[in-house]
């Protein structure tokens, strides 16, 4: 399944003894596709500079790159679906260009999606996600 976590997201899954951490594991795993744009990575990096170690930051950071288990996309164009917070498009916009099957964000910015046909795009909270990567 093709997913694009959003940054709170992937902040909570990279924890070994975090409740989320099966998330993290099911993009080492390969059990998902991890799709992100160079925007995506670039926010990944700065906002576990932010709140991490730089070790523990460079070490995400370098398995995502690394991992056979994550599509780079470049989105080719800007829907600017999310007027509240402009900076949240990076991740509709590579979900659109990815094909994925969620948006996985805890972010209620997110919420003005539901209303808009087209592109589909599912958001799914961090929480229900879990389920599905359990049952994967």
């Amino acid at each position: 399944m093709r997913i694009v976590l959003d940054t709170n997201c992937l902040i909570q899954s990279i924890a070994p003894r975090g409740r989320y951490y099966e998330v993290w594991l099911s993009f080492v795993d390969g059990k998902n596709t991890l799709c992100v744009s160079n925007e995506i990575i670039m926010e990944y990096l700065e906002i576990l500079q932010r709140l991490t170690d730089h070790d523990t930051a460079e070490t995400v950071i370098k398995t995502i790159i690394n991992s056979p288990f994550v599509e780079f996309v470049t989105p080719y164009y800007a829907f600017e679906l999310i007027v509240q917070d402009p900076d949240d498009n990076k991740f509709v916009d590579c979900a659109i260009a990815a094909g994925a099957r969620f948006i996985v964000s805890n972010d209620h910015h997110y919420d003005v999606l539901k209303g808009i046909d087209y592109p589909p795009i599912e958001v799914i909270k961090l929480e229900d996600f879990l389920p599905i990567v359990r049952n994967l």
